[in-house]
């Protein structure tokens, strides 16, 4: 018998969940390498092959970066071309197509970026040179979140699966846009002028109904190298390039959602930990809960596991009772409670935030303590709940 299209639908998103639960444990795996290898005798290796030259292009169009950076604002970007893909077409069919359908998650999504940037100010208010790093907690991990929660197996339903990547996408999309307006350097006008010319192109091909994935990987490489030259983060280039992409082909099938499964695999399984390797080294010699008290890593892991599960709750709390949204199906007050817990798993962009808040390496390495204590925190608060305390009978996922 042929499967329904909300039975294709739901297998979909299940295959989707798992996918980024595998990721989760392979990022965890390359965080826990990053930590061993910076403290078993081989730090300075480890930093040495980070600090290697990367170049690439020709003659005076030569960029010259070392391989951290080229990670960090190269292969970075395709991970957010992943993101912007995956956003535009939540957006145009799927999970936030409706507003009865994103109410609920983005309401919580802004409840939980805006409580723990608070927290985390008022503890770093006496530092105003660390006031900066005030968004690093306000991220959430969906791969390492979803991975959390896939452990929970049959106790959680789908629909609060659903609910966590729909939230998490809204973080992510909250996370581009504190990017581009607090954490850009200097412009270049020519630089960025160049760039929007690649974007309107971009935007021409789309119209044009162009729909060769080679035209569009040509002009989103340039307009990456503008943006890098404009002291905009160049990340950004990839979530831009992402939504011209058109949805789907002239004769009705999947564009955007056949590049995402192209490249799911790079993105989650050699990207993403690859920046985790490159960004959790942290040297543990000295580590003591008087450095954990310090005003970054305290406010960066109080934010996780404080600010979050607080922002979330307030603001689902809100929601539902005026009556403007109804909690996920088969989900209780407790199971969101846990499930706001997990949002507290910060790891990759609150990372990555991080890196661009502060260049100096001793706060790089306290925003690494916070944001690996608050996660590890956040998970072992968030598995309790779901896990030990009883919440409403889980539907099946």
């Amino acid at each position: 018998m042929a499967r329904t299209e909300s039975q294709q639908s739901r297998s979909a998103l299940l295959r989707f969940i798992e996918h980024e639960a595998t990721a989760g444990l392979i990022l965890t795996l390359a965080a826990v390498a990053a930590i061993v290898v910076s403290n078993i005798g081989f730090a300075d290796e480890y930093h040495h092959f980070l600090d290697q030259k990367v170049s690439f292009g020709v003659g005076s169009l030569t960029l010259t970066k070392t391989l951290h950076h080229f990670i960090n604002d190269g292969m970075m970007a395709l991970f957010f071309f992943l993101v912007g893909l995956e956003i535009k077409r939540e957006v145009m069919e799927g999970h936030l197509s409706s507003l009865a359908q994103i109410t609920l998650p983005a309401i919580a999504a802004v409840g939980g970026v805006v409580v723990p940037a608070l927290i985390y100010v008022w503890i770093n208010r006496a530092s105003p040179e660390t006031l900066s790093g005030w968004a690093i907690p306000a991220a959430t991990d969906i791969a390492f979140a979803l991975g959390a929660l896939a452990l929970a197996g049959s106790r959680v339903p789908l629909s609060l699966k659903v609910f966590l990547l729909t939230l998490a996408t809204f973080d992510d999309l909250a996370a581009i846009i504190i990017i581009a307006l607090f954490y850009t350097a200097d412009l270049s006008v020519m630089s960025l002028g160049l760039a929007l010319a690649a974007l309107a192109v971009l935007v021409a091909m789309n119209r044009f109904g162009v729909e060769r994935t080679a035209p569009y990987a040509f002009v989103a490489f340039a307009m990456w190298v503008f943006v890098l030259k404009s002291g905009v983060h160049a990340t950004l280039a990839g979530v831009a390039a992402a939504l011209t992409i058109p949805l789907n082909h002239r004769d009705g099938s999947a564009f955007v959602h056949a590049l995402e499964e192209a490249l799911h695999p790079y993105v989650k399984f050699l990207i993403l930990p690859l920046f985790a390797f490159a960004n959790a080294g942290i040297p543990l010699a000295g580590f003591s809960l008087a450095a954990l008290a310090q005003p970054v890593p305290l406010g960066v892991a109080a934010g996780l596991v404080l600010g979050k599960p607080i922002g979330i709750m307030l603001a689902t709390a809100g929601v539902v009772l005026t009556g403007l949204a109804t909690l996920p199906e088969g989900a209780g007050w407790r199971q969101m409670f846990g499930v706001s817990l997990l949002a507290g798993i910060g790891f990759t962009m609150s990372l990555f935030i991080g890196a661009l808040a502060f260049a100096a390496p001793e706060l790089n390495n306290e925003v690494r303590v916070g944001v690996i204590t608050g996660s590890l925190i956040a998970t072992a608060l968030g598995m309790a709940v779901l896990l030990l305390v009883p919440g409403r009978k889980a539907k099946s996922a």
